[in-house]
């Protein structure tokens, strides 16, 4: 059971003080008043059969207004419900677009470009798996959800761009939010990939605490570090400057020893692994190797359709009306 407009139940409660007002309003004798005394000898008499009913119909002026409610919320029912047995695993990945994504030391395109190919290839070739994607800078985003429906989650990579977030790199809010993702489901077939090119700079909370919240919630993190040289050497860096065209002030930053070992450390405590990705063809290569993760099975119900019900409520609000109505003109009816 469910309510189709369930922001129309807000109603409800404003119902009940408007009845309680009028409740505590009706206990309180009239401020201005005509006393007359010969009606003291009165007293001791009860009052009729009436007068005894008279409180029906604040009643059923009351379970009209709560039954119509609750009509208009639509009530429904699960109609079309099939089984569904899939076997799969459950990924979220979470891509860094900080501005250091911009180097252009992967050929073609700039680090982001080449990474957001390969992703966008290792969606395609999901079958029965739950995948969301999550993107980070200073700060992190769910771009989407656990899905399989591989088309939406590609669209919505398409179009991950740097400058979507502030810059920074903040590697443990990102799995922090990742992790969260994949809280309530199944240990042995959830992963977070990670894909950055820098060390963590901002946010809350640090990577190592985020990974060992994901340890102890059973999920294996893959952190990929994408960087085509290392900026320690000077040799490297000027291979780096032949291979990407790049002047030497415009040099792409570089994965450093301490980034790596982070990264190598996230990986270790979840029971992951580190890769480094020099060029696209390593990354398309890792990606390869997580996919073959150990799947499990997944059995969903899937809701196709739904049965109104609001006409089952909305009879037996007429009905009250009715009655209020009947009794309020004829045996109940009382003078002004």
């Amino acid at each position: 059971m469910r309510f189709a407009d369930p922001i129309v139940l807000i109603l409800l409660p404003l119902l009940a003080g408007y009845l309680w007002l009028q409740r505590s309003r009706a206990g309180r004798a009239p401020r201005a008043y005509v006393a007359f005394p010969p009606l003291a000898l009165l007293d001791g008499v009860g009052g009729g059969g009436r007068a005894r009913w008279a409180a029906l119909l604040p009643a059923l002026r009351a379970a009209t207004a709560t039954l119509l409610i609750v009509a208009l919320a639509r009530p429904q029912g699960a109609k079309d419900v099939r089984d569904v047995h899939l076997r799969g695993r459950n990924i979220v990945l979470a891509l860094d677009i900080s501005s250091s994504m911009k180097a252009v030391d992967f050929r073609p395109g700039n680090r982001l470009e080449v990474s957001k190919r390969v992703l966008a290839d290792f969606v395609r070739a999901r079958k029965g798996d739950f995948l969301g994607l999550v993107v980070f800078a200073s700060r992190a985003l769910t771009q989407v959800p656990l899905t399989n429906d591989t088309g939406v989650l590609n669209e919505m990579l398409a179009r991950v761009d740097i400058g979507l977030l502030p810059d920074g790199t903040a590697i443990g809010t990102a799995l922090a939010m990742s992790a969260d993702r994949l809280k309530d489901l199944p240990r042995a077939s959830c992963a977070i990939v990670l894909i950055t090119d820098g060390g963590n700079n901002t946010g809350s909370p640090d990577p190592l605490t985020a990974a060992n919240i994901a340890r102890a919630l059973g999920i294996r993190v893959y952190t990929i570090g994408v960087s085509a040289h290392d900026s320690s050497s000077d040799a490297n860096r000027d291979t780096a400057h032949a291979a990407s065209g790049l002047a030497y002030s415009e040099t792409p930053s570089a994965l450093s020893a301490r980034d790596e070992d982070v990264l190598r450390r996230i990986a270790s405590i979840t029971g992951g692994r580190y890769y480094r990705a020099t060029d696209p063809g390593v990354l398309a290569g890792v990606m390869a190797n997580i996919d073959r993760l150990e799947k499990t099975e997944l059995h969903l119900r899937d809701v196709r359709s739904y049965r109104e019900y609001y006409a089952w409520v909305l009879l037996p609000a007429l009905i009250a009306l009715g009655l209020d109505l009947a009794l309020g003109a004829m045996w109940l009816r009382t003078l002004p």
